[in-house]
C-alpha cells in the first residue's frame, strides 16, 4: 500500500463511499481505484489528485497533503548508488531485499534517522 492509497482508502471509508461509487465519480474503473489503494499502481496524475480533493471537499492543508502523499507514493523505487561506497550499495540492496520483513516500529525509526539529516543544498 502507498501513502496516497492508504489516505484515499481512509477518506473513502470514513465518508461511507464505496470503491465503485468513488470510481464512477472520478471516471476511473473500480479495478484501477482498487489497484491505487493497494499500491499496485504508480502515482496518480495531478488531475486525479485534484478530482479526489474536490470529491471529498479537501482544501488548503488537506489538499496539499494529498499532493505530498502522491509524490511519495511510487510503489517501485529505484535507488541509484553509482559513485557511492560499497557499504551504501550493500545497504540499498539489503533494504530492497528485506523491507517487507521490517515491523512498523523499525520503519518509523529508520524514517526518524533520515528526517534528522540536514537539508540538501
Amino acid at each position: 500500500m502507498t501513502p496516497f492509497g492508504a489516505r484515499l482508502r481512509a477518506l473513502r471509508e470514513s465518508r461511507g463511499v464505496s470503491q465503485a461509487e468513488l470510481a464512477q465519480a472520478l471516471h476511473v474503473s473500480p479495478a484501477y481505484l482498487s489497484a491505487l489503494e493497494h499500491g499496485h499502481r504508480g502515482r496518480p496524475s495531478p488531475g486525479l489528485i485534484h478530482q479526489v480533493n474536490e470529491f471529498f471537499g479537501l482544501i488548503w492543508d488537506d489538499a496539499e497533503e494529498m499532493v505530498r502523499l502522491a509524490r511519495v507514493s511510487h510503489p517501485r523505487v529505484v535507488v541509484d548508488t553509482a559513485g557511492l561506497s560499497a557499504e551504501a550499495t550493500a545497504l540499498a540492496n539489503r533494504l530492497a531485499r528485506d523491507i517487507r520483513r521490517l515491523p512498523p516500529e523499525t520503519l518509523a525509526a529508520l524514517a526518524a534517522v533520515l528526517d534528522a539529516l540536514p537539508p540538501e543544498r
